[in-house]
């Protein structure tokens, strides 16, 4: 297309919202009239779903749950009034603790305050938080927050040594919805005895977010930790960070949490609309749809131009992935779903991915993340007439243009400024178009099949490590692996056993290996 025509097409496609300060632009996602008009029965399907899901319909028919994020920004919406006083009963009760850690009437035994958080989560757990802390928090924050989200010993030791002596003043928050899951659990149990090696007693420092009943609400209450928050059975982890998951670490740095569900709020209305050219999340998913031929046929690449939000791009990618990564559809049919997603900031970008997002493999469409406000006050110039915020702008539409010349599409999502109510509105924003996306190719995007079947392999590999070091036990001049693996009867896991093994004699934990390393099989294990 000419310049003109183009300029035409942006005015055509534009969608703004004037209370959220949100410009959508994909004016530079090709498709045409024909394909609007042949997706409009998939959508009109697509917000039909919606108003079920959001009336409390089972959206989630394998594990037989509705999913109900949205109604945590406006209860009023909720399916049940004990559902609408749960969510309003949880923000009170948030509310309520915040203030009292804040004035000191709650605190640790052995300071006057608590200095510091450390959230203990896995995935959605984790992701939402970390990315609204990176995003919103003060410079100063009321509590400086990390985060033990692996169950990498050395990451946690890292955590831990930053933290030092502050650790007596430390509030740790440990995220589970099931309290079975091991990241979590494994990150609590470190933490337990890095207290006791400072002669702190954990209950007397801990919290949680569970759900009622739960594994780790029975250990909480059982144990008399400071307080349990709920995290309710309808929520799941990659859309908790309006739940107690998200708003309750926002709130104890200090992070308007009123303004980040008012964000929300707006923006679910906007994604209600039953039009496509009016709700910006049906225009994303008919992009998304547009490029990939509805089977993720090219890579979302996330390129936020602002510092704030770098780790949008890993937020969405568990939002996205996780959601829309599946194997069957609702009818069961093996359509292998999904919409890979990748990304980091620009401009920083320039000088490194673009050059093949430029030049090479065309197999990804960009979304840029604008934000038109430089920064808080006036901008000095870099040289004359120009800022560094003016460089920054043009760079990305610099790029923007590079890329289109060269036949490779782009969204653009423009924002006015980052503070929790526009945050709030991108976290929406983004779950709806997900939601719509989901309906479109017709698969569960609120249920995560393929991580359960992880979790199971690793409890199977931790279980054949039992059994491998019972059998060395037995032998004392030691065993080949080989033969160790015929022993206890896992020949085809031998690999496995190798690599079991190989980790052990790393760290020192009972088991040595003899022989020469490029041959594994022929390694001999020994017990010492």
């Amino acid at each position: 297309m000419d310049a003109i025509t183009l300029w035409q097409r942006y005015q055509d496609w534009l969608y703004y919202h004037e209370e959220i300060g949100l410009y959508l632009d994909i004016s530079r996602i090709r498709f045409d009239q024909a394909f609007l008009e042949a997706m409009k029965p998939k959508f009109d399907g697509a917000f039909r779903d919606m108003e079920a899901l959001e009336g409390g319909a089972i959206a989630n028919p394998d594990e037989q749950r509705m999913v109900g994020h949205y109604w945590l920004r406006n209860p009023e919406l909720a399916p049940t009034p004990q559902i609408k006083q749960q969510i309003i009963d949880t923000v009170n009760k948030i509310e309520t603790f915040v203030a009292k850690v804040h004035k000191g009437e709650i605190k640790p035994p052995q300071a006057e305050k608590f200095t510091d958080l450390l959230s203990i989560g896995i995935g959605g757990s984790a992701l939402g938080p970390q990315f609204v802390a990176d995003a919103l928090a003060p410079d100063y924050p009321l509590i400086n927050i990390h985060f033990i989200d692996n169950s990498d010993p050395d990451g946690i030791d890292r955590i831990l040594q930053r933290l030092g002596d502050r650790l007596k003043s430390t509030l740790i928050l440990v995220i589970s919805k099931s309290g079975g899951t091991p990241e979590p659990r494994n990150g609590m149990m470190e933490v337990k005895q890095a207290l006791l090696k400072q002669n702190l007693h954990f209950p007397d420092q801990a919290i949680a977010t569970t759900q009622i009943g739960s594994k780790l609400y029975q250990e909480a209450t059982s144990q008399g930790w400071l307080e349990t928050f709920p995290m309710e059975d309808w929520i799941g982890g990659r859309t908790s960070e309006m739940s107690a998951v998200g708003l309750l670490p926002a709130a104890l740095q200090g992070i308007d949490i009123h303004a980040l569900l008012q964000g929300a709020q707006t923006m679910d209305i906007a994604t209600r609309q039953p039009d496509i050219k009016t709700n910006p999340a049906a225009l994303l998913a008919l992009c998304w749809y547009a490029v990939g031929g509805g089977r993720g046929q090219k890579d979302m690449v996330i390129l936020p131009y602002k510092d704030r939000l770098i780790l949008l791009s890993r937020y969405l990618q568990q939002l996205v992935m996780e959601s829309l990564g599946k194997e069957k559809d609702l009818d069961g049919n093996i359509v292998n779903q999904g919409i890979s997603v990748y990304g980091n900031k620009g401009s920083t970008d320039q000088h490194a991915y673009v050059q093949q997002l430029r030049d090479g493999v065309p197999n990804f469409f960009a979304t840029f993340i604008e934000v038109l406000r430089d920064r808080q006050g006036p901008s000095s110039e870099i040289e004359p007439g120009v800022t560094a915020g003016d460089y920054l702008s043009g760079f990305l539409q610099g790029t923007r243009e590079a890329l289109y010349d060269n036949q490779r599409d782009s969204i653009t999502v423009t924002i006015t400024e980052v503070n929790p109510y526009t945050v709030g509105a991108l976290v929406a924003l983004y779950e709806r178009a997900v939601s719509l996306y989901a309906s479109l190719v017709n698969i569960n995007a609120y249920h995560q099949p393929g991580v359960e079947a992880g979790k199971k392999a690793a409890a199977q590999v931790l279980e054949l490590q039992h059994q491998s070091l019972q059998a060395l036990r037995s032998h004392s001049q030691g065993i080949s692996i080989s033969d160790l693996a015929t022993k206890i009867d896992a020949q085809e896991q031998v690999e496995t056993l190798y690599k079991i093994l190989r980790h052990l004699a790393a760290n020192d934990r009972g088991v040595e290996l003899s022989g020469d390393p490029s041959k594994p099989g022929q390694l001999i294990a020994k017990w010492r």
